[in-house]
């Protein structure tokens, strides 16, 4: 299957990054390279762009289809490894950094991959092909961890029971395929509940993140664009679920906090001044357009930020 991404309120992130001719950008997350595309037709000769992604198959696609372009750099690293990516190939503070947090279509519809709950695979999950896979979280992690991965990446309810009847069926034989965790979540939630909405939605996406350590990564890899920005340089990310989101806000409320005296000083003393300023006070959603055209992009929001001129580091 060929690796396809539709890259999510395009025309929004190239705005958003006020791309310069010249500026040196990078794209995190390439998927299937259509952000990073679009970037890249608005450089020029002296602009640059450096391309990343911790999934092979997508670093594969994204070399071919930037091949046209000759100041694109492509290479297979997690987006909270960027600032090594770009020492590595000297490059310093760059002008913007886009990160797409969501699961590529193709990582979704290739079946092999485990992602999907809709058709019979193994159960892998993993973006990058290495290290701990999904059958290895639900044929050994203990029920409380279980519960504790369902629940808080979840945000699911059923979280116990679902954990508990994991352990049960684990113990007549390994849980192998993505169908058979399927089976064992509807029979582990109520008839309304399933009637209502998928009941596997959460737990799929709640071994997912914990199988690639989203989180984490996730808030490594902010720190890591953010700093790697020059003064006015901006960073976009696109969040696909409330975890995220709500980290990407935190985050940035945090860089754009001015003074962090104690509440009851009578007036500042430490000095502080934000690092840097919300290039949109809201997040930015996709429009009804959009939602015909690309139905994943339903609960995608935008955040930018951009560097203050005044911040160090």
């Amino acid at each position: 299957m060929e690796f396809t991404h539709i890259p999510v309120m395009l025309e929004e992130c190239i705005e958003g990054l006020a791309i310069r001719p010249d500026g040196v950008y990078v794209d995190g997350t390439a998927g299937g390279a259509g952000h990073s595309s679009a970037i890249a037709e608005r450089l020029k000769e002296n602009g640059t762009l450096v391309s990343l992604d911790r999934d092979p198959d997508a670093v594969d696609t994204a070399k071919k289809r930037l091949a046209r372009f000759g100041n694109v750099y492509v290479a297979l690293s997690n987006f909270s490894e960027m600032r090594s990516v770009l020492d590595g190939l000297g490059l310093g503070k760059v002008d913007g950094v886009l990160l797409d947090l969501g699961v590529s279509s193709y990582q979704l519809d290739e079946g092999s991959r485990g992602f999907s709950y809709h058709s019979d695979a193994p159960l892998d999950m993993r973006m990058s092909k290495e290290g701990i896979s999904a059958a290895d979280i639900v044929n050994t992690y203990s029920e409380s961890e279980l519960a504790r991965i369902i629940f808080e990446y979840g945000e699911e309810k059923f979280s116990r029971r679902i954990a508990s009847n994991i352990v049960k069926a684990r113990e007549k034989a390994r849980i192998e395929t993505t169908l058979e965790l399927a089976d064992i979540i509807r029979e582990s939630v109520p008839q309304k509940a399933r009637r209502e909405k998928n009941p596997c939605k959460k737990t799929f996406q709640a071994i997912r993140i914990a199988v690639n350590g989203e989180l984490e990564h996730l808030s490594k890899g902010l720190d890591e664009a953010f700093y790697s920005l020059k003064p006015g340089g901006r960073l976009a990310v696109i969040t696909f679920h409330s975890l995220e989101d709500r980290l990407v806000k935190q985050r940035f409320a945090q860089w754009c906090r001015g003074c962090i005296c104690p509440p009851d000083f009578p007036q500042c003393v430490c000095g502080h001044k934000p690092q840097g300023k919300l290039v949109n006070r809201k997040p930015i959603e996709a429009n009804e357009k959009e939602l015909e055209r690309n139905n994943r992009s339903r609960s995608a929001k935008l955040r930018i930020i951009e560097r203050s001129a005044d911040s160090n580091g």
